[in-house]
């Protein structure tokens, strides 16, 4: 039975970039183990989109980390043909007079205060960057320059690349169907292929990780959460590549939306979706009552697109904690076992950090990011990591 340095569960946007800051922090050794095939799970549900504004300070860190990582992905990774797909256009979040204003502004500090460049705009400035929205209610708005989207499907497959030039080892097709336990801790785990031996594993199952209160006993606190994406088409008024992803605090569903395609608007709400019994990331059915009211919210900010089209539609899963961030770290009880799980929409935003921070975690090594806030006491400690926008993929 072979025996590796460290075993890692999924092949997502985050397991990818675990396996390959393994490989890059010395690990020689290494095993990934993913059900379907890189990158096929909730990654490809991605919106993609980039930013650091946060309402939850912690997060902050590693979005800005992360956001390092994308505007110099080639370099990075030390390979020409890694891509990230990375559109820079800019991040634009405003909020009318109300309960969300004081909560934008304290968010929007907290990143000046880290560093991070941020601008307070006028209704006009933030016209002439998005001239087909309509700004009159907006009481604050604020501009991040370094922000925009790209794509996971992308990113996840050239994180495992560059993972496996630095010999680590990628099964595809192979469901994990239990951890190997002893005396406490993690000695490796039991497949459909068979067993593989590892006194450090790293899970990052996703909606999946429910998986982990099976097989230990121990609280998994995440719930799969369906969520609809919309591409709207609006005839002479293209949503261009070159306009920011948008967040609108003063909408009912908190709505964001980008560009996609260079011309049509992809647009999704931010609030709380469909809970599921299960864990599934099949595609959910979208009723045309959700489509018009989506549409609605819409055209209150973007009043040309009341008549815009439907060009596409789809549904993704968020792994979702009752705070809605996610769980990171050794996990109390199981010694060896490591954890990501409960991203709530944030995870492919920073995954590069948190690839980073996990690795370091697993290998013994300081953290560049504390883990403490993450971990998964807090949930009966009662530090909880929830955003003053409300529970939300904004958090």
């Amino acid at each position: 039975m072979d025996h590796f340095d460290a075993i890692v569960i999924g092949a997502g946007v985050i397991g990818s970039s675990v396996a390959y800051h393994l490989a890059r922090l010395g690990a020689k050794k290494v095993l990934v183990l993913e059900r379907l095939q890189i990158g096929a799970g909730t990654s490809t549900q991605s919106s993609g989109i980039l930013r650091t504004h946060y309402s939850v300070i912690e997060n902050v860190e590693l979005a800005r980390r992360s956001w390092s990582v994308f505007t110099n992905f080639t370099e990075y990774l030390g390979d020409e043909d890694a891509a990230s797909g990375l559109v820079k256009c800019g991040y634009m979040i405003c909020a009318p007079d109300g309960p969300k204003l004081s909560p934008l502004k304290a968010a929007l500090q907290g990143q000046i205060d880290k560093g991070i460049e941020v601008q307070f705009i006028s209704q006009a400035a933030a016209r002439e960057r998005l001239p087909i929205a309509t700004f009159d209610d907006a009481a604050l708005i604020g501009y991040e320059p370094e922000a925009g989207f790209a794509d996971a499907y992308l990113v996840a497959t050239s994180f495992a690349r560059a993972a496996r030039r630095l010999g680590v080892k990628i099964m595809e097709g192979v469901s994990v169907e239990r951890l190997i336990t002893d005396n406490g801790r993690v000695c490796g785990v039991e497949t459909t292929q068979g067993s593989f031996r590892s006194d450090t594993v790293i899970s990052t199952q996703n909606i999946w990780a429910t998986d982990i209160e099976r097989w230990t006993g121990i609280p998994t606190p995440v719930v799969p959460e369906r969520h609809t994406v919309l591409a709207l088409e609006c005839a002479g008024h293209p949503y261009t590549f070159q306009m920011p992803v948008f967040k609108d605090l003063g909408s009912p569903g908190m709505l964001y939306c980008r560009s996609y395609g260079g011309n049509q608007m992809l647009v999704s709400e931010g609030t709380v979706g469909e809970t599921l019994p299960m864990p599934d990331n099949e595609q959910g059915d979208i009723s045309m009552d959700y489509v018009v009211e989506v549409g609605a919210q819409v055209a209150e900010r973007f009043p040309a697109y009341e008549a815009a089209g439907l060009a596409s539609q789809w549904t993704g899963v968020y792994d979702v904690t009752p705070d809605w961030n996610p769980v990171l770290g050794r996990v109390p009880g199981l010694q060896g076992l490591i954890v990501g799980y409960g991203f709530s929409g944030h995870g492919f935003k920073l995954s590069p950090a948190v690839g980073l921070v996990l690795a370091q975690c697993a290998l013994g090594l300081p953290t560049e990011v504390s883990l403490s806030p993450y971990a998964l006491e807090r949930f009966s400690t009662g530090q909880l990591l929830t955003g003053k926008y409300g529970l939300g993929a904004v958090s």
